[in-house]
C-alpha cells in the first residue's frame, strides 16, 4: 500500500469475465491450494464516474469514481499498470461529494488538459462475494458475482443490464491460481470480458476506436511511429508519479521526453523535420524542468553514499546535516517548479502536439519504404555526429569538459536511434545498444563529477563560515576528481572498442 497526502494506493491483479444466462458460478473450493470458498457476502455498490465530455480519461484506460456502499466506500482512481493489474487510489468522500477532490484530479490531469470532469455514467451493482482461502486462511482470491445497472449521465442514455464476473489476486495468491480459475470458469462457458471495467463497456459505442494509426508495419516509418508512441505511453504513465514524488519517476518522464526528442531529430528525414522543430524545442523545456528536480536527486544520492561509505574519522562535523540542509529546500522547490509546469497550459499544449502528431504525423516519401533498407543509414548518420564529437573529446582530454560533455549528449542520441530500431534488427542491435550505453555511463560519470566540484566547494566554504570542520567535503572534492580522470583515461579505449552500428 502506497501513501500519499490523504490518499491511499493499492495495486489490483484481477480479471472480468462475461457470465451469460444460465451459466452457473463453478465450485471453486477444489482448486489446488485452496483451502475453503468462504461466502457468499451480498454488497450493494452504487458508483458515480467522472470524465471529462469527450471521456478522455476512459480513452486512456483510467476511470474516477465516487462508490457508495461496500468495504472501500469513497473515491477512487484506477490507473493501469500492465497486463491485468491496475493501481486503485482511494480517497474518503469529505466534504466535496459531488466533485472530485483535488488530489485525484491533479493524477488525471495529464488527460483532462484543465477540462472540467463531470458524472458520465451511474453503475448500480448487486454482488456476492466469495474469498478464496488457504488451510492457514490467507486470501488467494477474492471471486465476485455482479449484477450491473447502468445507465450515461447526464442525459440517461445509453441504459444497460448484465452480469459478470470478476477474480482478483489476494495478498496470498499466485498469477497461475487466476489461470486455474480462469480454466475451470471456461469450463462452464463465462470467458474473458472484452471491456476492462463495466464503464468502458456501457460507453463502448463513444469509445469505438479511430482506427489504425498512420504508419504500415514493415516501413520505415511504422518501425519509428511506434517508437514515439512508446514514448508519449511512458511521458503519460509517468506524469501522476511524478505528481506523487515516487522513486525514479522524474528520471523516468525525463528519459520518456529525451528519447521523443531524439528520435524526432535522428529520424528528421522520416517525420518531417522542419515541421516537427517546434515540439522538439518544448520537450527539450521540459526535459529541462525535470532535469532540475532529478540532477540534484542525483547530486544528494552521489554524496550520500559516499559519505556513508567513508570512515567515521574521515567525516568530521555534522556533514549528514549539512547535505540535508543544502538539498531538502532546493529538492522543495525544484519540486513545486515541476508540478507548477505540469500544471501549465503550456505542457498541455506540448501533450496536445504529442497527440496530434501521433494521430497525424506529417511523413515524408522516405516514410513508406521498408524499414530495413532505410532506417540503418539514418542511424550510420547520427554515428557519424558522435565520432565528430568524440574525436573533439580525445583532441581536448584532460582540459576541455564541455567537449566531453557533448559527446555524452550524441553518445545517448545514437542510443535511443538505436533503440528505436531493435525490434527490427534483434540481437546486432542489442549488443550495440549496450555497449553504447557503457560509453555514455562513463561519460555520465564524468559529467556528474564536473556538476558535483563546484556543489562540494561551496559546502566547504559554507562549512567554514559557520565554523564547522570542512575536511570532507574537500575529501569528497578530491575523490570527484580521482573519478573524472578515471573517466578521462578510459574514455578513448571505450570509444575504440564501441566501433560503427552494423545493423544491416
Amino acid at each position: 500500500m502506497y501513501a500519499w497526502g490523504m490518499a491511499t494506493s493499492v495495486r489490483e491483479t484481477e480479471r472480468k469475465y462475461e457470465a451469460p444466462a444460465g451459466t452457473a458460478l463453478p465450485d471453486l473450493a477444489g482448486l489446488p491450494g485452496v483451502a475453503a470458498a468462504a461466502g457468499p457476502e451480498e454488497q450493494r455498490l452504487e458508483a458515480v464516474y467522472y470524465d471529462t465530455p469527450d471521456l478522455r480519461l476512459a480513452r486512456a484506460g483510467l476511470t474516477l469514481r465516487r462508490r457508495t456502499g461496500g468495504h472501500d466506500a469513497g473515491w477512487h482512481l484506477k490507473l493501469p499498470v500492465g497486463g491485468d493489474t491496475r493501481e486503485e487510489v482511494r480517497l474518503p468522500v469529505g466534504e466535496a461529494a459531488e466533485h472530485p477532490p483535488e488530489e485525484l484530479g491533479a493524477l488525471v490531469r495529464v488527460h483532462a488538459r484543465g477540462r472540467e470532469l463531470g458524472p458520465v455514467a451511474r453503475i448500480e451493482t448487486t454482488r456476492q462475494r466469495w474469498q478464496l482461502v488457504d488451510a492457514h486462511g490467507e486470501l488467494l482470491a477474492e471471486v465476485v458475482e455482479d449484477l450491473v445497472s447502468a445507465q450515461a449521465v447526464p442525459d440517461g442514455t445509453g441504459a444497460d443490464s448484465w452480469r459478470e464476473i470478476e477474480v482478483e489476486l489476494g495478498e496470498g495468491g499466485e498469477p497461475k491460481l487466476l489461470k486455474r480459475v480462469e480454466r475451470l470458469l471456461a469450463e462452464a462457458g463465462i470467458r474473458r470480458s472484452t471491456s476492462s471495467a463495466k464503464l468502458t463497456r456501457l460507453l463502448a459505442d463513444r469509445l469505438s476506436s479511430p482506427g489504425p494509426a498512420p504508419g504500415s508495419a514493415g516501413t520505415a516509418g511504422g518501425v519509428v511511429l511506434a517508437y514515439l508512441r512508446e514514448q508519449a505511453d511512458a511521458l503519460k504513465r509517468q506524469d501522476p508519479r511524478v505528481r506523487r514524488q515516487e522513486d525514479d519517476a522524474v528520471h523516468q518522464m525525463r528519459v520518456a521526453t529525451r528519447r521523443m526528442r531524439s528520435a524526432l531529430q535522428a529520424f528528421g528525414s522520416i517525420v518531417d523535420r522542419d515541421r516537427t522543430r517546434e515540439l522538439t524545442d518544448e520537450l527539450k523545456w521540459l526535459a529541462g524542468v525535470l532535469g532540475q528536480a532529478r540532477d540534484l536527486e542525483v547530486l544528494r544520492g552521489r554524496f550520500e553514499g559516499v559519505v556513508a561509505g567513508l570512515e567515521p574519522e574521515l567525516v568530521p562535523g555534522p556533514v549528514a546535516a549539512r547535505l540535508t540542509r543544502h538539498f531538502a529546500p532546493l529538492e522543495t522547490e525544484a519540486q513545486r517548479a515541476l508540478v507548477a509546469a505540469l500544471d501549465s497550459s503550456r505542457y498541455f499544449a506540448l501533450l496536445d502536439a504529442v497527440d496530434a502528431l501521433l494521430a497525424d504525423p506529417p511523413l515524408t516519401p522516405l516514410a513508406d519504404r521498408k524499414a530495413v533498407k532505410v532506417l540503418p543509414s539514418l542511424v550510420e548518420r547520427t554515428y557519424r555526429r558522435l565520432a565528430k564529437r568524440a574525436a573533439e573529446a580525445t583532441r581536448h582530454i584532460g582540459d576541455d569538459d564541455t567537449a566531453l560533455h557533448e559527446t555524452r549528449k550524441a553518445a545517448k542520441r545514437l542510443r535511443y536511434a538505436v533503440e528505436a530500431v531493435e525490434p527490427l534488427f534483434g540481437k546486432r542491435a542489442t549488443r550495440y545498444r549496450k555497449r553504447l550505453k557503457a560509453l555514455q555511463e562513463l561519460l555520465g560519470e564524468h559529467q556528474d563529477s564536473v556538476v558535483a566540484r563546484p556543489v562540494l566547494r561551496e559546502l566547504g566554504a559554507q562549512a567554514q563560515r559557520d565554523n564547522e570542520n570542512a575536511f570532507a567535503f574537500g575529501l569528497l572534492h578530491g575523490l570527484e576528481q580521482g573519478r573524472a580522470r578515471h573517466a578521462e583515461e578510459r574514455f578513448p579505449a571505450a570509444w575504440r572498442a564501441l566501433g560503427r552500428p552494423k545493423l544491416s
